[in-house]
């Protein structure tokens, strides 16, 4: 099988674009990159640095008895003219208090859904978002009509996107920044912001978008390990009542997506998940996510055929040390291909971190929160067409792209 990529943690990852991938709506996600950012090498392209600040320190509190906060703030960066972001930095804020958060997603509001997301912000204080952030109600539509612009996650700093690619900014859009609390290690005022570069659509650089990879877990307590949310059915019943009624179902459709039976799922301390490759094109960056009990994860290109090829392989995942890497080599892929991804998890480590071992003992399986888990790897792809433009008045989700 070819390799693409060395083991450990500086690692290149490629994978590929999926149709249908958006129905993980549900998700928290990381990337970085160590690479420094060029944007001088852009010809005739003006450099604007946008910096915005939540207006208020916000206390995160717990929801529904559990121990995370999903919190989202309505930015507003004054674009005034369409736009492609080629950077983007968030800061969780200053003192010992921020290591309570647990990541950070920004995401598109573009014009059409400006005014709904005026009226969820609750006059700039912000609303309550666990999975995507519901403006106009949870739901596949509105993830497609809100892209996600760039993710933080604990272990990097400024995001560079690859030199000639951009992320679509239109005029007039406002950002919700999205951020998760965890509650097990701190509950302090914080003051989260986040700093943009970005460049006039005159630059006319390649059109990038974000696509998650998912695959759920289903991770049964340690041997000798008892407790009643041991039992699966009584911890999703758990997580219903943490993030607000929908974790059950989501859990339930991505098994079935995965052809899965969701009423008796492969149980495990792995899991994994095969997408199908919608549309062709180039993948530019990419990354891996899990939570704190996560140690492996990777990702297979074609499985099962003698055109396999291992485009990812984290064998030693450390949640504190989450990047994403620019591709050297960009990976062509087609309609028709697939991508597999597979996660493995040490289970006994809930019994032994400080941030879990509080915890009463329970099955792990997809959740929101920091005690539970996720298996997703984050993909960013441009169009094979170097010229191909974008529908400024629909940039949304990759539908934008005018190939």
């Amino acid at each position: 099988m070819p390799a693409r990529i060395a083991k450990g943690r500086q690692w290149r990852i490629g994978a590929c674009a999926i149709t249908g991938i958006a129905a993980a709506s549900l998700l928290a996600a990381c990337s970085s990159s160590p690479t420094a950012h060029s944007a001088q090498l852009i010809d005739n392209a003006n450099v604007t640095t946008l910096s915005m600040t939540s207006p208020t320190p916000y206390t995160p509190h717990p929801q529904n008895g559990g121990t995370d906060d999903y919190h989202c703030t309505l930015l507003n960066p004054h674009v005034q003219q369409n736009s492609f972001i080629v950077a983007s930095q968030f800061f969780p804020g200053k003192g010992p208090s921020t290591v309570e958060v647990h990541h950070a997603i920004l995401f598109l509001v573009p014009p059409a859904l400006v005014s709904a997301a005026e009226t969820a912000n609750n006059g700039g204080t912000g609303w309550t978002c666990f999975g995507e952030p519901p403006v106009l109600g949870r739901g596949l539509g509105q993830f497609l009509d809100m892209p996600w612009l760039s993710a933080w996650a604990p272990g990097h700093g400024n995001d560079v996107l690859p030199l000639t690619t951009g992320t679509p900014l239109a005029k007039g859009s406002l950002i919700i920044m999205q951020v998760h609390y965890n509650l097990l290690v701190g509950d302090k005022p914080v003051s989260p912001s986040v700093q943009l570069e970005t460049v006039p659509a005159s630059a006319k650089l390649r059109p990038t978008t974000i696509q998650p990879v998912v695959a759920v877990p289903n991770i049964p307590c340690p041997a000798g390990v008892t407790g009643p949310l041991c039992d699966r059915a009584a911890e999703v019943a758990n997580l219903d009542q943490r993030f607000g009624n929908y974790m059950g179902l989501f859990d339930d459709g991505m098994e079935s997506v995965c052809g899965e039976d969701p009423s008796n799922p492969p149980v495990g301390d792995s899991t994994s998940c095969t997408w199908q490759i919608g549309q062709a094109g180039y993948i530019v960056r990419d990354m891996a996510h899990m939570h704190l009990t996560g140690v492996s994860e990777t990702l297979t290109l074609n499985p099962g055929t003698p055109q396999a090829d291992a485009i990812m392989d984290v064998s030693d995942y450390n949640f504190h040390y989450q990047r994403a890497y620019n591709l050297k080599n960009w990976v062509k892929v087609t309609a028709g291909e697939s991508v597999k991804v597979s996660c493995t998890y040490n289970p006994t480590l809930a019994q032994t971190l400080p941030a879990l071992r509080q915890l009463p003992p329970h099955f792990i399986t997809w959740g929101d929160g920091s005690s539970d888990e996720m298996c997703l790897g984050l993909v960013w792809e441009i169009p094979l067409n170097p010229n191909a433009t974008v529908d400024w008045a629909h940039p949304a989700g990759g539908l934008n792209i005018r190939d």
